[in-house]
């Protein structure tokens, strides 16, 4: 496999937070593309209602996805859940166990590799 380690985090955007949220993503994505060359994609995505959030997050590593995490936690935490609601985390690729621990603050479950390939 890859060594990559990557999720999909499904949100809720809370009523009356969408114009926070777009604030947020922005400064989310900029600081993230210039401050973590480990990040390999970070892709936002809205529903048609602007109620739901969907976040696919690919990362080289753990080294890389520990690094996004850490950032997060120090820099937007607070906001981004003042704004969304986790619903669910689904973790993909060789996370290790430091990541997981990390996420299952968001309720995060990992679906194992168990065949196919990566270019």
């Amino acid at each position: 496999m890859t060594g990559h380690v990557y999720w999909i985090f499904d949100l809720e955007i809370r009523d009356g937070a969408y114009d926070k949220f777009e604030a947020l993503m922005g400064e989310m994505i900029a600081a993230t593309k210039a401050d973590e060359p480990g990040a390999l994609n970070y892709e936002w995505s809205v529903s048609e209602d602007k109620k739901t959030c969907h976040i696919l997050e690919r990362f080289e590593n753990s080294d890389a996805a520990l690094i996004h995490m850490g950032n997060f936690g120090s820099k937007f935490a607070a906001r981004f859940m003042d704004v969304l609601t986790p619903r669910k985390m689904t973790v993909y690729g060789d996370p290790s166990e430091k990541v997981m621990k990390g996420l299952s603050r968001m309720g995060a479950v990992q679906m194992p590799s168990v065949g196919g390939f990566s270019r």
